[in-house]
Formats: C-alpha cells, sequence, structure tokens
C-alpha cells in the first residue's frame, strides 16, 4: 500500500480518522433517521459517501449514494419518490447493510495497519 514506514503511519491516520468520523456520522444518521429528518440524512449521506470513497471503501459508498438519493427523495435511478415513508424505510434497509459493510472495511484495515 505504500513504500515506507512514514507514508503508512501517514496513510494509517487517514484510516483510522475516517473510522472515528465514520461512527459520528452513523450515529448522527440513526439520530437523524428517528426524527425522520430526510433533509439531514441526505447531507450526512453524502458526507459518508465522499470519504468512503477516498478510503476505498466502495460498498459503503454505494450504500451512501442510496441513502443520499432516498434523502432527496428519490429513487436508485434519480426519478422523484414523493413517498416520504417510503423513502425512510429504505434508508433504514441500507443504513443497516452499510454499517455491516462498514464493519468489514474496518476490520480489513484495522488488520493491515495494526497486524
Amino acid at each position: 500500500m505504500d513504500d515506507s514506514e512514514d507514508d503508512r503511519e501517514f496513510s494509517r491516520s487517514i484510516v483510522f480518522g475516517f473510522f472515528e468520523q465514520a461512527a459520528e456520522t452513523f450515529e448522527r444518521m440513526d439520530s437523524a433517521l428517528a426524527s425522520k429528518d430526510l433533509e439531514e440524512l441526505y447531507r450526512l449521506g453524502h458526507f459518508l459517501k465522499g470519504s468512503s470513497a477516498t478510503i476505498g471503501l466502495t460498498k459503503v459508498k454505494d450504500s451512501c449514494e442510496k441513502i443520499q438519493r432516498y434523502g432527496k427523495k428519490e429513487n436508485d435511478d434519480g426519478t422523484p419518490e414523493p413517498d416520504e415513508a417510503l423513502c425512510l424505510s429504505r434508508i433504514k434497509t441500507t443504513l443497516s447493510a452499510a454499517k455491516a459493510e462498514y464493519a468489514e472495511g474496518e476490520k480489513a484495515l484495522t488488520k493491515f495497519f495494526d497486524p
């Protein structure tokens, strides 16, 4: 992954910083879901999508993209979805999947950086 001990430590700090950021974001998503705040879920999905992509957690990125769409009251294909209850239900299911995907990625990256 990296060429030197300094590069590895730099990469490690970025990855472990992401872990903290993701845990906080998932907590905020849970709160937004409980309060049925689609706009906040859209914003948090967008935020976590970008940082997940940067770290290389593609499955998490894809799930966050779906959360972002549902938060904007859209279907997977970007067409409008006026049923807020359906969007919230989809977010609940997708958020659960994103957390599981994140746990897999966190385990693999932790094993890589802290063997």
